[in-house]
């Protein structure tokens, strides 16, 4: 459901038209707030059986719909809470119910989070900050966390991507990631989150578009072995079983997908690419004898039965302010001091200071770094930038962007900047190198005065980045990832 295209009557007619159909319901890219919520109300009302509703809203129901709250990335949260320190635990509380909120307010009931992969690829392209760390034991307890209070508001939420996508250099939205790693391993490290969250009680979980040589060549999405065999039986979980997006490219090679992961114990088909052509394809197959009816019975059970606690949107009083509030409370608290020196910041002559920006570009025109000086601060972008342009600064402040995206490919620097940026350190007075995105990309860059991990592009991450350079706040985060070279 892209709801930047609900202003075209043509784009909700079709919607409107699969409704009658039967499908089973959407998910949710873009729009604004309050058209989508009327949006939503209306598709309910026409469809005989609840809708389920479900958006990737990792980072808050603001990261898909515009007017609603962007909360941090998920490693940003596990930097910014001390689950030892019942404050911090508190604070993580008020945060997963104010998605929650927002999520009902929308209308929103299955939210696809959390994500339980194990980040232990520093070059991930797809997973990275989207991880709460590479500790399977963090990553369990973030994730139990999040189950608990998503289920206990009343939503469907889902954990992904099973069995484990976080020791992959490979985007899935691209080509299908091979995960090369002993079985008495996946267990103890990739498996063990999806296993506590599991009896955390979750209710959906979704299988990643993954090779998993050691249980099964054939990717996870089709394989019996990985889904029935593992995640029914030897996990016991009994909720619903969602595939990754269909209109991913990982599987392109593979013939009648849909049968193929019923076949596998698949519950649920997320997004293909065409709903008529994918019940077409389902039709021959159950025709041909290639599906088991009984399957297909047991599937839409377990979806009835879930259906059955789908309640229509509640009129909630949600404090979008607060919440925006809480959540750049939790970003100031997520800022980390990887490396320091002492004598470096605060900045005290902001106007012998200069920022280079590099990686993702569009981010240094209206970027709030620029706020470190009262005056008007030497800008410079990595590409356009001569040695010499920086001999007379006192400090270097290198801002390096990477977001974490689909169809994107990578999550780190280019080799070319990355270079760039070492010559330059060496000739700086005094360097600070600042990640807005991938902690990892720090590791290239040891001999920095200062490093500092933001683990985000927003403006909220930024701004908290600047009051910690004035000495306005103190760094307070701890790296949820080892990042050593």
């Amino acid at each position: 459901l892209d709801g930047e295209r609900l202003c075209s009557r043509t784009y909700q007619d079709g919607i409107f038209e699969i409704v009658r159909k039967g499908i089973g319901g959407f998910i949710i890219f873009g729009g604004r707030r309050d058209e989508l919520k009327g949006f939503i109300d209306e598709i309910q009302s026409l469809s005989k059986i609840p809708l389920f509703m479900a958006s990737d809203v990792e980072q808050g129901v603001g990261q898909q719909v515009t007017g609603a709250t962007g909360f941090p990335p998920q490693m940003a949260m596990a930097a910014a809470i001390d689950r030892d320190d019942p404050k911090d635990v508190a604070t993580l509380g008020k945060a997963l119910q104010a998605i929650a909120d927002e999520a009902m307010d929308l209308g929103i009931n299955m939210p696809l989070i959390p994500v339980l992969d194990v980040n232990r690829n520093p070059d991930n392209p797809i997973i990275c900050t989207r991880a709460f760390s590479d500790s399977p034991e963090t990553v369990a307890w973030f994730g139990s966390e999040y189950v608990r209070a998503l289920e206990g508001a009343g939503l469907i939420c889902c954990a992904k991507h099973f069995p484990g996508h976080g020791d992959s250099c490979t985007d899935s939205h691209i080509s299908l990631p091979v995960i090369n790693k002993p079985f008495r391993d996946l267990k103890d490290t990739d498996i063990l989150p999806f296993k506590e969250a599991v009896n955390a009680g979750v209710s959906s979980i979704m299988v990643g578009h993954l090779s998993v040589p050691a249980i099964d060549p054939v990717p996870a999405t089709l394989s019996k072995r990985i889904i029935t065999g593992l995640l029914r039986n030897e996990l016991s979980f009994d909720g619903l079983i969602l595939t990754d997006a269909l209109s991913m490219d990982a599987l392109h090679d593979v013939g009648n997908i849909p049968a193929e992961c019923i076949k596998a114990g698949v519950d649920i088909l997320l997004h293909p690419a065409d709903a008529d052509s994918t019940v077409g394809e389902l039709a021959e197959a159950l025709k041909a004898g290639e599906i088991d009816e009984g399957q297909v019975d047991t599937a839409v059970d377990r979806i009835l039965r879930v259906k059955m606690r789908i309640r229509s949107r509640e009129k909630r009083g949600v404090d979008y302010r607060e919440n925006a509030v809480l959540s750049s409370q939790i970003t100031d608290m997520s800022i980390t001091l990887v490396k320091g020196s002492p004598g470096v910041l605060p900045l005290k002559d902001a106007g012998r200071t200069c920022i280079v920006f590099a990686g993702d570009e569009g981010y240094g025109k209206a970027s709030p770094l620029r706020n470190v000086s009262d005056n008007d601060m030497q800008v410079f972008h990595i590409k356009e930038l001569e040695g010499n342009n920086i001999d007379g600064f006192n400090t270097v402040i290198f801002a390096i962007f990477g977001r974490i995206a689909a169809w994107k490919g990578s999550s780190g620097i280019k080799e070319e900047e990355k270079g760039r940026i070492k010559e330059l350190i060496k000739r700086s007075k005094k360097a600070i190198v600042v990640s807005f995105g991938s902690p990892y990309v720090l590791r290239h860059f040891s001999e920095a005065d200062m490093l500092i991990a933001a683990y985000s592009v927003s403006g909220q991450a930024q701004r908290s980045v600047v009051r910690c350079l004035k000495g306005e706040m103190d760094f307070k985060g701890r790296l949820p990832v080892n990042i050593e070279p």
